[in-house]
């Protein structure tokens, strides 16, 4: 996968450009050369890099989201208040993706892609690998899983934009905000419940600079639009796109964690879901992940005992 030799001058914009993954795609795109407008709720939070402007605003009002994404080439959408209750997450993670993804439509943006979850996967136990094709999660998966699923239904619903559906496991990167590098570990240190698990369940999951490539790439048209989902994103349509990086269970992340922290694991028996989230149509896209599951436990194990 290549970027564009000369990005165009229309602004990339980006919401959640504070969090660990928007952060983290504004960085990529002003690597590529690209203008960012990253959109944050407090001032003085978005990432401090060449080309990128700062909006402090709502994206889930409708003047102000106009404002943002007028001109622009291309949107990204990060945000889904994890912590909040099921209300909050329709509020900010559905309705207000959905006022700013209507007004990049309204304004002729070319692209939305919308960082999602393999979440919204059915991935109940005795199932097998999961691809784009996989049946979604029920109506009983949890309000994140839900949600997120709604979303995207929703997002197929809007006219325009070229959307693609970007759906990882569980993010790993150091940030202060990281779920699976610094909230989850904290779950674990502080209750002795998060430290229960099978050990053979899958633990998918893909670096955050990985996602970022691929978000980014496809934001700024470095993956070519096709008729064909397997080859690119479909021209006019919503297409989802699987990031994963390989292979790896409970007894991997977990370990580490306890390891890190200096806890012993409480391995359980039971059923859990072994299977695994297939990244084949990224792949075939021309996207390869380039952190490795080795480098990004040392990476997790390095931060825990720094905060130790």
């Amino acid at each position: 996968m290549t970027s564009p030799t000369q990005p165009s001058s229309a602004p990339v914009v980006v919401t959640g450009a504070n969090g660990l993954v928007g952060s983290r795609v504004v960085a990529a795109l002003s690597e590529r050369g690209a203008a960012v407008r990253a959109v944050v709720r407090r001032p003085g939070t978005a990432p401090a890099l060449t080309g990128v402007e700062e909006l402090v605003g709502d994206f889930a009002d409708p003047t102000f989201a106009a404002a943002a994404v007028s001109g622009a080439t291309a949107l990204v959408t990060t945000v889904h208040p994890l912590g909040g209750d099921a209300d909050s997450q329709r509020t900010v993670g559905l309705d207000g993706t959905l006022a700013i993804a209507r007004a990049a439509a309204g304004a002729g943006v070319e692209r939305l892609v919308h960082v999602s979850t393999a979440a919204v996967y059915d991935r109940s136990p005795g199932l097998g690998d999961v691809d784009e094709h996989s049946a979604l999660a029920g109506d009983d998966a949890g309000d994140y899983a839900v949600i997120k699923r709604d979303v995207d239904l929703a997002l197929a619903e809007v006219d325009g934009p070229t959307r693609v559906l970007v759906r990882p496991p569980a993010i790993l990167g150091a940030g202060e905000t990281s779920v699976w590098n610094t909230v989850r570990p904290a779950q674990v240190r502080d209750d002795e419940r998060a430290r229960r698990a099978v050990p053979e369940q899958s633990f998918n999951w893909v670096h955050v600079d990985d996602l970022a490539t691929l978000t980014a790439d496809v934001a700024l048209g470095a993956v070519a639009t096709s008729d064909d989902p397997e080859a690119g994103p479909v021209a006019g349509g919503c297409t989802a796109v699987n990031v994963a990086g390989e292979p790896a269970t409970q007894r991997d992340y977990l370990g580490a964690v306890t390891d890190a922290i200096g806890l012993e694991p409480v391995w359980e028996e039971g059923s859990a879901w072994t299977g695994q989230i297939r990244a084949d149509r990224a792949r075939r896209w021309g996207w390869e992940p380039r952190v490795g599951l080795d480098r990004a436990l040392a990476e997790l194990r390095a931060g825990l005992r720094a905060r130790a």
